[in-house]
């Protein structure tokens, strides 16, 4: 049965959180197409993974025979990341907007899971063409025409990672305007946070069954 790697990086609880809501909403439609499929699930925030260091780094450039046990030890953990990734059928991330950028943890997962000549820039890579739906949210709008495109590095970033360096086939959904309920000065905004925000939980069900559907093809 297919297999779902699940990682959210909101630092906020499921009632508060945007982006889980609506991960949350992908995976019950996920389950539903695969009552008997595996879901790994990381929650950053809860559990992060180690930042890259020295060791973790120069280790994935070096035969594994010469590596120090430092070496040794901080691969193994960054090993079992990318293997988790490569058994993944289908990948869905939860990735809001903190300050023009994504969470420092899910930038530290990332990191480990980026492994020239493994899953970037590797013709033998298990991970190319993987669905990954990335669920972007974020407290405004940074739309193209909006007044903050220019501030968009979200899905930009993301865009570079996941697709031009890991060669994934990579889908987003946007839920914004998500502080609207919380800031006065957004409050004729709020109409239009709820549209998004049901409009995104809508794609995220449609998505899950179509990566089901495609992947049962």
């Amino acid at each position: 049965m297919p297999t779902l790697l699940h990682i959210d990086s909101s630092v906020f609880p499921a009632d508060a959180s945007a982006s889980r809501a609506v991960t949350d909403a992908f995976r019950k439609a996920w389950e539903e197409q695969h009552p008997e499929g595996t879901v790994i699930h990381h929650d950053l925030s809860v559990d992060p993974v180690p930042h890259i260091t020295a060791d973790s780094h120069t280790a994935g450039f070096a035969d594994p025979a010469t590596h120090t046990p430092e070496q040794a030890a901080a691969f193994a953990a960054r090993l079992r990341l990318i293997e988790e990734l490569e058994e993944a059928d289908a990948v869905l991330i939860g990735a809001p907007m903190y300050n023009y950028s994504i969470p420092s943890t899910l930038k530290a997962w990332l990191d480990n899971v980026i492994l020239m000549g493994r899953t970037a820039q590797a013709e033998d890579s298990k991970i190319a063409g993987t669905p990954v739906t990335v669920v972007a949210s974020r407290g405004g709008s940074y739309a193209p025409g909006t007044p903050r495109e220019g501030n968009e590095y979200v899905q930009n970033y993301l865009s570079a990672v996941l697709t031009g360096t890991l060669a994934l086939d990579v889908e987003f959904i946007v839920p914004e305007l998500t502080m609207a309920p919380h800031v006065p000065a957004m409050a004729e905004l709020v109409p239009l946070y709820e549209a998004s925000r049901e409009r995104a939980l809508e794609e995220a069900a449609t998505r899950a069954k179509a990566v089901a559907e495609r992947l049962a093809a």
